[in-house]
């Protein structure tokens, strides 16, 4: 196994293809993860080449996903480009509360910056907000002050996955507010992104990080009968029965159709996406070191068989 590194957009960085989405370690998907959990899935994740992580302020109650992922990487920090968000807190298992003050995203970079055990965000991302928020100059203002001081590398946009008038003109604007990073949804069954926003980062040469890419399980080959999730999980509000038979019918033409022989379903599924021109990494949760280098393992692979939208699911 080779793993491959592709130029984050205009940043100096050099990003695994495949990185780690740490998610599930917050406790929405119905698991608990321990620290020695998460440390043997990121022994694994590093011997196999994979340098990049994305996390957020409200993965899990009290930064619970920051909290793990800081202890992983403790004494090899070098090692490592950490993602992390703002403008939001985790107050329930399912729920999260705005926090957009000026003074409250300070606090929050404080308090990543601790949690995550460092002295640096490799890139800081606006975390899913509107355009009234993302149009606050004095926002901008503030966190290119803290990439001054040295807390901050490079700042970046994840992008909303329910407002499209949001990421419109949050990808338009991109680059006028010094972001050079864009965090998408974007996977073979919700392909949007390439109508709204990934042309537009190859026109700019912004940056790319792809999440979803398994479209939160359903391409992960487990789920194959499923009919709805678990009220329990967070997935439940994002896929409803009616969305999720819709998106079997699909998966079922994949499986027959497109899937390559001696190819999983997951790993089609993520080298499909890095089949994009823009896409420097994708970033799947993984609950195992298996599970972590049987990702990596799709740094390999070539699908060639890449096609645009045709059955986009709204």
């Amino acid at each position: 196994m080779q793993m491959k590194f592709r130029k984050l957009g205009t940043t100096d960085l050099k990003v695994s293809v495949i990185g780690i989405g740490t998610y599930q370690y917050g406790g929405s998907w119905g698991k608990i993860f321990t620290e020695k959990d998460v440390e043997e899935i990121f022994k694994t994740a590093y011997e196999c080449g994979i340098n990049y992580l994305d996390t957020a302020e409200c993965y899990g109650v009290d930064q619970h996903a920051e909290k793990l992922v800081g202890k992983a990487i403790e004494g090899s920090r070098d090692k490592w480009i950490i993602s992390t968000k703002f403008g939001h807190k985790r107050i329930g298992t399912l729920t999260n509360s705005d926090a957009w003050s000026i003074e409250e995203i300070k606090l929050q970079l404080e308090q990543s910056l601790k949690a995550l055990k460092t002295d640096y965000i490799d890139i800081y991302k606006f975390h899913s907000g509107s355009n009234e928020i993302f149009d606050n100059q004095e926002l901008w203002t503030m966190l290119d002050k803290q990439k001054r001081d040295g807390k901050i590398r490079y700042l970046g946009i994840s992008m909303s996955r329910k407002k499209k008038e949001w990421r419109e003109h949050q990808i338009k604007n991109a680059k006028n507010v010094g972001a050079d990073v864009i965090q998408v949804k974007y996977n073979r069954l919700e392909k949007e992104a390439e109508i709204d926003v990934l042309p537009v980062c190859l026109k700019d040469n912004i940056g790319v990080i792809a999440r979803v890419a398994l479209a939160s399980g359903l391409l992960s080959g487990k789920y194959q009968n499923i009919k709805e999730f678990s009220s329990a999980e967070s997935r439940a509000k994002k896929y409803n029965p009616e969305t999720i038979s819709r998106m079997q019918t699909i998966i079922d033409d994949i499986i027959g159709n497109e899937l390559p022989e001696n190819t999983s379903l997951p790993q089609y599924a993520l080298s499909w996406v890095l089949k994009h021109d823009a896409v420097s990494s994708v970033i799947p949760g993984c609950k195992s070191p298996e599970q972590a280098r049987q990702n990596a393992e799709t740094a390999d692979l070539e699908i060639m068989n890449y096609q645009h939208p045709l059955d986009i699911i709204e």
